[in-house]
């Protein structure tokens, strides 16, 4: 589902932005989805196909350092190579972790030659490389190319009479069209092309990342200790957002609502006590009582929608997405791409930041105008949040970035805030979608 609008402060909360999809059985929710997986597919292959460049660059770089170390330059040579190797196995660890579950590094490989030839971190990344930039540059080839072959070959028949006359007329290099006949006959072949993307390319997508997956990730012999303390940090910042939300919904709740109901308690007391000597007064004191657990019920269906918007599970992350943006009093633009809904506690999460993150853009950074984009896609929800106001955003000033990142990070999330004097700030956040 893909939903793209742009809201100013007078449009509706409503919108028209379409609610969240659901996954549904009937045949065109089968078609939407087999393409969309190969899209996704195709993506992730071409994705994969620039690191597999890098991995055969490596691999040669590496082989050269061998050939050359007879004459003393290969051992120069293999070090840099190892550091690029290190480097390398880093960003297809990132790269795989947007696609799909996180691959956890281990530890640090070492850099010196003949630490790294006794490492098995490094073993494993020398074993993913060859493959990679193998295995892996054929099928990310084989992906970059099949939309072309298909485009080209669908199109055949409407621009065959423009080509010369013995030219081959079909992707594969064979045949020449003499006739419409003929020349429609190779579109078939582009339909076929295009039944192979929707048919293989995710498995392809599969095949091409299982090897960094594998053996990018902790080993059985790695020490987990670095993980279990980043998850205990996660762990206690997930405690300690729980504790300030505990805290915020106690002051609303007694500094509003109990007020609010303690008021209707006195004033019904009074009308009571008025009725029989004054009744004009006591009517007085009724209406002021309605009016006060009017407004207590206001406050306390406030204080029930900021503990889990209903409209998340009315209208989808996108429809309360809209809502949010169309509340802003900064104009504000939408766009969300998210073909499966995520679990409830993710979307939470992200309506949560957007929210905090359109009153800090609201009342703090002079903004014109404010985006907000997400993407949902390998098991990840992506979010960006930007304005073109002055910048300067610190989280040590109280501006509310410190319990977007607690919240982000109890998901074992990511928050990159880039803010620089003069702006304009972007707020980046990766979510894992089903946690």
């Amino acid at each position: 589902m893909r939903t793209d609008s742009t809201t100013t402060p007078e449009a509706t909360a409503g919108g028209d932005t379409a609610p969240g999809s659901t996954t549904g059985t009937g045949p065109k929710d089968v078609v939407v989805r087999t393409v969309l997986a190969a899209f996704t597919a195709l993506e992730q292959l071409v994705g994969g196909l620039g690191t597999a460049v890098l991995a055969l660059g490596v691999l040669l770089w590496l082989a050269l350092s061998a050939v050359t170390v007879p004459i003393g330059v290969g051992l120069l040579l293999a070090t840099g190579a190892l550091r690029a190797l290190h480097r390398l196995a880093h960003r297809e660890r990132e790269r795989l972790g947007r696609w799909g579950p996180e691959v956890v590094a281990p530890e640090p490989p070492p850099d010196g030659l003949r630490a790294a030839l006794r490492d098995p971190t490094t073993r494993r990344e020398l074993r993913w490389l060859a493959r990679h930039g193998t295995l892996g540059l054929l099928l990310g080839l084989v992906a970059f190319l099949l939309p072309i072959a298909a485009v080209r070959d669908v199109t055949f028949p409407l621009w065959w009479r423009l080509v010369p006359s013995d030219a081959t007329s079909t992707s594969l290099g064979f045949g020449v069209a003499h006739s419409w006949t003929a020349a429609a006959s190779v579109s078939l072949l582009g339909v076929a092309w295009a039944a192979v993307i929707l048919g293989l390319t995710p498995g392809m997508a599969g095949l091409q990342a299982r090897p960094g997956r594998s053996l990018l990730a902790v080993g059985p012999d790695a020490d987990l200790s670095l993980r279990v303390a980043e998850l205990t940090a996660t762990r206690a910042a997930a405690l300690d957002a729980h504790a300030t939300e505990l805290r915020r919904i106690e002051r609303s709740l007694h500094d509003g609502t109990q007020n609010r109901i303690v008021t209707v308690t006195v004033l019904l007391g009074a009308a009571r006590r008025m009725v029989a000597r004054d009744p004009s007064g006591a009517e007085e004191l009724l209406e002021r009582a309605q009016s006060a657990a009017e407004q207590a019920l206001a406050e306390l269906r406030t204080v029930s929608r900021s503990i889990l918007p209903p409209v998340l599970a009315d209208r989808g992350l996108a429809g309360a997405l809209s809502g949010l943006a169309a509340n802003c009093a900064v104009p504000c633009r939408t766009d969300v791409e998210a073909p499966q809904r995520c679990a409830a506690s993710v979307e939470a999460t992200a309506y949560f930041v957007v929210a905090e993150a359109l009153t800090n853009i609201a009342k703090h950074s002079g903004a014109a105008s404010a985006a907000v984009t997400v993407r949902g896609r390998g098991g990840r929800l992506f979010l960006r949040i930007e304005d073109d106001g002055r910048g300067g955003a610190d989280e040590d000033e109280g501006s509310g970035l410190t319990g977007i990142r607690r919240r982000v990070a109890a998901h074992d999330g990511t928050l990159t805030v880039a803010s620089p004097p003069g702006g304009p700030t972007v707020l980046e956040v990766d979510l894992p979608a089903g946690s």
